[in-house]
């Protein structure tokens, strides 16, 4: 049904619609006037629905979403902007037949549109930006505000410049050490071998030395023998002693 069918009272409260909730020239509230049109309840929540998209947006939705933190995150990804109310079929009818309930959950919703420039403006100068954000009435007539959003571009190119100039730094860093590494094992390698050839060389040289201070003998064994007894006879004669 259109909602300037529902009849004149109702088409009219829609042309002065104001986001203050109050509409007629008598200062009757919107559901106050739902309550004299004798409509049904159903069309009372379809043209309470309209009202509401009227006065804050085509972001309004109807429809019954948890607590848990996995329903709000799917809202967030599944909705974009700042515009968005979410209100729980229950607490639709409710608000649609109660001035009371429509007053108090209106004045929810207002307070979250009142607050969006100030986080707008804190998540600014953070270097973030919002993606979506929103108010959710749950079937428990809890509210849950929801913003979902990144870094801005810009922001985020400065810190990816910044990572990649650091992880540059470091693989020089690294590269410069593996150098530094590959230096001092040769540098080990080649004290290593010095000293062992100082070592073989000392060994050598003491070597040689014991040898050169050792006599040795050699010749045919008559003649070695003939050696000995000529030694043994000059021993006696010096001794005075003759054979």
């Amino acid at each position: 049904m259109s909602i300037l069918g529902v009849n004149g009272t109702l088409a009219g409260a829609y042309q002065h619609a104001d986001r203050t909730q109050k509409t007629a020239a008598n200062g009757a509230s919107f559901t106050e006037q739902l309550q004299k049109t004798g409509e049904s309840g159903a069309l009372k929540a379809d043209a309470y629905t309209e009202y509401l998209k009227q006065k804050y947006g085509a972001g309004v939705s109807i429809r019954n979403v948890g607590k848990d933190q996995s329903s709000i995150d799917r809202i967030g990804a599944g909705t974009a902007g700042t515009g968005n109310v979410v209100i729980a079929s229950n607490i639709l009818e409710q608000m649609a037949n109660d001035p009371e309930k429509a007053a108090y959950y209106e004045g929810k919703i207002q307070n979250y549109f009142n607050s969006v420039p100030r986080c707008q403006a804190e998540l600014s100068a953070m270097g973030h930006e919002i993606h979506s954000s929103g108010i959710v009435i749950h079937p428990d007539g809890t509210v849950t505000h929801y913003i979902s959003g990144d870094l801005k571009p810009e922001v985020r190119a400065k810190i990816e410049a910044k990572m990649k100039a650091e992880d540059e730094e470091k693989a020089k860093r690294k590269k410069r050490y593996q150098e530094l590494s590959k230096e001092a094992a040769e540098k080990r390698k080649l004290e290593t071998e010095m000293a062992y050839k100082r070592r073989s060389m000392t060994e050598l040289i003491a070597n040689k030395t014991a040898e050169t201070g050792r006599v040795t003998y050699a010749g045919m064994p008559e003649i070695m023998g003939s050696a000995i007894a000529a030694y043994e006879m000059r021993a006696f004669t010096v001794q005075g002693i003759q054979k």
